[in-house]
């Protein structure tokens, strides 16, 4: 094992433990964001996704990662975001919550993560398919918001972590 793996390994374990301290893995709190009635697992991901930017914008700027980003292509993010919320709807759980609720040994959950490797390989079988249809949709090209407002991404920061802790108060006070 490399130490990549390593410390994704290490990194998986830990995002699983918080995801049960969190208690974002729970039935109640997935159906209560399928219905918008409780905001647990937004605030969960907005929180993760805040502190992930500012990690990753420093090791960028230290040269120790390099950006890849992947095409934006509207047909593919519709039909992944249709296809994610139908999976998500059906099992009540997303691929992370899936795999974290095995950890935490609700048996039901492989089911979840047996349709996610089902999709994958389905995916993989339809690829060619793809490429010429839905693939073949809008497609963006490797563009990043900085990028496309023309703005350092350090200006960013602040504004998503302001509009975020603004939210977080909207939720609050109406109990989501």
């Amino acid at each position: 094992m490399s130490i990549d793996q390593i410390l994704g390994l290490i990194t998986g374990v830990v995002f699983g433990f918080l995801l049960q301290k969190g208690r974002v893995i729970r039935f109640e709190k997935q159906i209560g964001a399928l219905l918008i009635k409780d905001m647990t697992i937004f605030k969960f991901m907005l929180s993760s996704i805040l502190v992930g930017m500012v990690g990753i914008f420093i090791l960028s700027d230290m040269g120790i990662i390099t950006f890849s980003h992947k095409p934006l292509n509207v047909g593919a993010v519709v039909i992944g975001a249709i296809l994610f919320g139908i999976g998500w709807a059906v099992m009540g759980f997303c691929p992370g919550t899936s795999v974290a609720a095995v950890g935490e040994g609700r048996v039901h959950a492989l089911f979840a993560i047996a349709g996610m490797l089902v999709g994958a390989a389905v995916f993989a079988e339809l690829y060619p398919f793809l490429q010429a249809t839905v693939m073949a949709w809008q497609d963006f090209g490797k563009i990043s918001l900085p990028g496309a407002l023309g703005i350092s991404r350090w200006v960013l920061v602040p504004i998503f972590w302001a509009a975020t802790i603004g939210l977080f108060v909207v939720f609050e006070k109406k109990g989501l």
